[in-house]
């Protein structure tokens, strides 16, 4: 098989890639992520497709209030 010059962007990840990808250990991600998630499988592989990650995280963010910055005092 010849190799691409240029990589081909991956559209889903495994169990392991995709825990990681959302900066999760891969326990974490069973327990509370995979089950909210839809899944590929191919032959025995479970792979998770980026969309699902994408939508999960989305579901899952939280507003963040903006916190005005610190204006140190002036000098005399």
């Amino acid at each position: 098989m010849k190799k691409l010059e240029t990589p081909v962007p991956r559209l889903a990840l495994s169990k392991p890639e995709a825990a990681a990808a959302i900066g999760v250990g891969p326990d974490y991600f069973e327990e509370h992520v995979a089950p909210a998630l839809r899944i590929v499988r191919v032959g025995r592989r479970k792979l998770v497709p980026i969309t699902e990650l994408e939508r999960w995280l989305s579901e899952h963010a939280e507003s963040v209030p903006m916190i005005a910055p610190h204006k140190a005092p002036p000098r005399r």
